[in-house]
């Protein structure tokens, strides 16, 4: 049993075959997903795909490039749906900044305002947070810490192998571990793994995105998390059934209504 903590299904590169897509994935031992909530036009697609499907959950939050459309009140709106189990992603991404040194730094603030404001969200409606870092780990771990985001916990997705961040496994953090370990220049992946505590180990697929060898350059699906539960395996000298019964354990230690996922 594998559980896709981060797959956007609500992407529109699913739209002609999503159900071909989760029916894939559910033969393949996938039993259950959670969309992230990026932007808040793909919701309404979000909130179907969890109505049609006992095993789709999703999250409600604005993703660092879609911050100018954050509203508190939007995500009051949607949080209170049964099937919405975490808030995010929501983070910081330094990656795409502009070169206006002015700008950037009007950039920069807006995004950490942002993040701010849905870590004091997930608090106040105690759902746990998933979490994007790009190029920005100082000031993610600076904000998580000092506004005390332990007290809901949650994902670091798609873990970037930045090992200032792993003593946030401290701090009721998780780390979410996608097809880049499987990538040939994963090193730093490779390097960073064994040293994440077992008990925080998430798996997850970026879906459409970040898609495992050997089938990089095709559409991501969560059916291909088995890839991922491989490299782990091997990585970590373990059983492919060992990996998934700890990482589902843990995802449904995290986000509590997992649980009645069988």
């Amino acid at each position: 049993m594998i559980i896709d903590t981060h797959c956007h299904l609500d992407n529109e590169k699913f739209y002609d075959d999503i159900d071909c897509v989760i029916e894939n994935a559910l033969k393949n031992g996938v039993k259950a997903f959670l969309i992230p909530g990026a932007d808040f036009k793909d919701l309404p697609t979000a909130i179907k795909l969890s109505e049609t499907y006992d095993e789709v959950f999703f999250a409600v939050g604005i993703h660092p490039y879609d911050i100018k459309s954050y509203s508190e009140s939007m995500m009051e709106q949607y949080v209170t749906h049964p099937k919405c189990i975490a808030i995010g992603e929501c983070g910081l991404d330094y990656y795409r900044l502009p070169e206006d040194e002015e700008e950037k730094l009007k950039e920069i603030e807006l995004q950490k305002e942002v993040f701010i404001a849905q870590i004091n969200f997930a608090k106040k409606v105690k759902k746990p947070l998933i979490v994007h870092i790009r190029d920005a780990s100082n000031d993610s771990k600076k904000i998580l810490l000092e506004y005390n985001a332990k007290e809901v916990g949650g994902v670091l997705h798609c873990y970037n192998a930045d090992e200032q961040l792993l003593s946030l496994a401290n701090e009721n953090f998780y780390f979410g571990i996608g097809g880049v370990l499987t990538f040939k220049n994963a090193r730093k992946s490779i390097q960073s793994l064994p040293k994440i505590p077992r008990d925080k180990l998430l798996i997850e697929t970026d879906a459409p995105y970040l898609t495992p060898h050997p089938h990089r350059g095709k559409r991501n699906e969560p059916q291909y998390t088995t890839f991922v539960v491989e490299k782990i395996s091997e990585l970590l000298d373990l059983s492919i059934e060992e990996v998934e019964i700890m990482t589902t354990n843990n995802a449904k230690r995290l986000f509590k209504e997992f649980s009645s996922i069988n």
